[in-house]
């Protein structure tokens, strides 16, 4: 078994200290006057010789580990797989890396996660929180650990948070209904208490009442399989016969879809919170509230970042636009083809 290179075989090797040797690969060189040369002669040979540091004794001496925990809702979601992707790539630019889990929305899972975060030590926080798991989030503020929210936030605790506005995206996609001459527009969603669900339902109220619509409200148990709910709908539209849906989030809109097609009912106009993928390949091409994502990772980023580096002063809560995409879907005059 080859053996492993330790910084004291470097040291001999090179003929210098090792305090020599640790400063120039901890980035302190120049803080220690150490010349260029030298600094540059111990790199070369470094990477000549495939030296790898022992990173959990970097961190114990350092008191960080350069590895941020993100705490998402559901990977498979477009959505935050998009934001976990340019979240990874800007904290790698920056030294930093991640390591991120689901939750499915379940408080147990995520408390149980967010603690084994804290169990190894991740330097900073950026987290969806679930329902259930507010006195986690509080411990995590109270032991002063860099922590950000983001999609959602906790009434009542002033944390940092990024989130879009869901009054406006959901008002605007109702308005837009109303606009195109729907009467009947009925809004899906979940059964919960999460911020955002609870704004997108006041913005959809607030276009109905501006536009002097009955509200026509179907919600939906997040953990339902997709058939139930499937189902579910079908018995709504039949029942109700809106002539328009809004859907809360894009996997509800994609259920809707399937209910719509397996069934063969007849096609609404549609719109969805969250744009998806599949979005732009149904026929008809599906309206859909945009959340900006790569602003949304941005801040994110920034927000953690400045507070491990000791510069971010109190809570700050970012609340950023959304953008509605106008496709087939919610134009009646072609909706009404849907396949």
């Amino acid at each position: 078994m080859k053996k492993k290179i330790l910084i004291s075989d470097i040291a001999k090797d090179l003929g210098i200290s090792v305090t020599t040797v640790s400063f120039i690969l901890n980035d302190k060189a120049k803080e220690k006057r150490i010349s260029e040369g030298l600094t540059k002669r111990v790199l070369d040979y470094v990477q000549k010789v495939g030296y790898k540091p022992n990173e959990l004794a970097k961190s114990l001496r350092t008191g960080k580990t350069k590895i941020i925990g993100l705490v998402i809702e559901d990977i498979s979601n477009p959505f935050f797989a998009n934001i976990a992707r340019l979240i990874e790539a800007k904290a790698y630019s920056r030294g930093y890396r991640i390591i991120y889990c689901s939750t499915d929305n379940q408080p147990d899972k995520a408390i149980e996660l967010i603690q084994l975060f804290r169990d190894r030590h991740v330097d900073g926080y950026i987290v969806t929180p679930s329902e259930g798991v507010r006195d986690t989030i509080e411990s995590l503020q109270h032991s002063q650990l860099p922590l950000v929210l983001f999609d959602r936030y906790i009434p009542g605790l002033d944390s940092n948070h990024v989130i879009t506005d869901n009054v406006r995206g959901a008002y605007d996609a109702t308005a837009h209904l109303a606009q195109q001459g729907c009467r009947r527009i009925a809004m899906i969603t979940l059964y919960s208490a999460q911020t955002q669900m609870r704004d997108r339902m006041n913005g959809y109220m607030r276009a109905i009442d501006i536009y002097k619509l009955q509200p026509y409200v179907k919600k939906v148990n997040l953990h339902d399989d997709e058939q139930t709910v499937i189902d579910d709908f079908r018995a709504f539209l039949e029942d109700q016969q809106p002539d328009a849906v809004f859907f809360a989030t894009n996997y509800l809109a994609i259920a809707g879809l399937k209910a719509i097609k397996q069934y063969n009912l007849p096609f609404p106009a549609v719109v969805s919170y969250d744009d998806h993928t599949l979005f732009k390949l149904f026929t008809p091409t599906i309206t859909a509230v945009s959340q900006p994502i790569e602003a949304i990772a941005s801040e994110l980023i920034n927000i953690l970042l400045n507070q491990l580096d000791g510069k971010e002063k109190g809570p700050k809560q970012v609340m950023l636009p959304s953008e509605l995409i106008i496709r087939e879907s919610s134009l009646v005059q072609t909706s009404s083809t849907g396949s």
